[in-house]
């Protein structure tokens, strides 16, 4: 791999060209080719480039041009049928994230190239847009965050979210997005120009606020203060903003006193809702977290291996006590604000609509 201007390592065998219309911000001085490379394994997308950021914690970048943005939820168990994700893999480095084992299907590993080898999906605002804007589109929910964070590092150089957004707003679609990251609100604007077309929801995971904890469990996040911050900042621009404490770690993060101070900061921020969610050890991320338990809390290892013994989930009884550790909001309340606004909406919708003239 040869040096060029700028620091950065690229694959040779590439000629430079425009990869889309969409204009990001990439590193000084990088310009953009077709790898003639074969894609990565499983992934059936025509790879742009990869190269390697010093800047970026020795983390390598694979550009590639997706097929699709939408995609859909097998099922009706969760509350939206469609997501977007614009990366896989996540340099957060959470060792319990549920999205590690997506790695494998790219002939990568679970563990350190989860954080280390990510995937980036260049053209995916235009394919977004374009997808939003056909016919068959009724503007349902659209979830980003539920598989790798959609504001991790590479988002503050890529800037992906921001156009996905004008095109909900251009569609009158309605979206929610969980992250860990601050970096929303870089885009709290067109959040709000959101709202005021279409339900949005902005949302933080907070698992825990003890310092030695967050480094440990997942090291390369932003404060989960300044997440509450940020929760703060976009219920007071009337954007809906609640908290997941989670996952919730049994001997880790799971003390009611800890798990209390950040209800209580939630509160005080203003957050619709605050729910813990216990920690779910499926294949892939498993092995990577009992890894890290075994050299950070060996004397944890029997005890887990007790709860998960029957699989992917905790134990019944284990669940139904982290169930009752966060308590005090209402889902209720959420769901009655929610409709509440749309009301609103609609109203405004009727007055701004044209009055259809008579012929007579």
């Amino acid at each position: 791999m040869d040096r060029i201007p700028g620091r950065i390592a690229c694959i040779q065998g590439w000629k430079s060209r425009s990869v889309c219309e969409h204009a990001f911000v990439r590193w000084d001085e990088q310009s953009v080719g077709r790898e003639e490379a074969r894609s990565l394994p499983g992934l059936e997308v025509e790879r742009v480039r990869t190269f390697d950021a010093p800047e970026a914690l020795g983390i390598n970048f694979h550009e590639v041009r997706a097929k699709s943005a939408l995609n859909k939820v097998p099922g009706s168990y969760l509350p939206f049928n469609w997501t977007v994700n614009p990366y896989r893999g996540c340099s957060h480095a959470c060792n319990y994230c549920f999205a590690r084992n997506t790695h494998t299907y790219l002939d990568l590993d679970a563990g350190g190239d989860f954080e280390r080898e990510i995937v980036v999906k260049v053209n995916v605002p235009e394919l977004l847009a374009a997808e939003l804007l056909r016919p068959s589109w009724e503007r349902e929910l659209v979830a980003f965050g539920t598989n790798t964070d959609p504001y991790q590092w590479a988002e503050g150089r890529y800037r992906l979210m921001p156009p996905m957004l004008d095109a909900l707003r251009e569609t009158r679609t309605p979206a929610s997005i969980l992250t860990k990251s601050p970096l929303v609100l870089r885009d709290l604007d067109r959040v709000v120009a959101l709202s005021e077309v279409a339900d949005v929801s902005v949302n933080f995971s907070v698992p825990t606020l003890d310092e030695r904890i967050w480094r440990q469990t997942e090291p390369h996040t932003p404060s989960p203060r300044k997440r509450l911050e940020a929760v703060a900042k976009f219920n007071q621009a009337g954007i809906p903003s609640g908290v997941l404490i989670a996952p919730l770690m049994p001997g880790i993060n799971d003390d009611p006193e800890l798990v209390d101070e950040i209800v209580e900061l939630a509160r005080e921020a203003g957050a619709t809702f605050v729910n813990g969610i216990a920690l779910h050890l499926r294949p892939g991320v498993r092995e990577v977290f009992m890894s890290w338990l075994s050299a950070a809390r060996p004397d944890l290892v029997p005890r887990y291996e007790r709860l998960y013994s029957r699989g992917s989930y905790a134990l019944p009884e284990e669940r139904k006590r982290i169930g009752k550790l966060v308590k005090g909001f209402s889902s209720r309340d959420r769901h009655r604000e929610t409709r509440k606004r749309a009301e609103v909406r609609e109203a405004e919708e009727e007055r701004e609509a044209p009055v259809q003239q008579t012929l007579f």
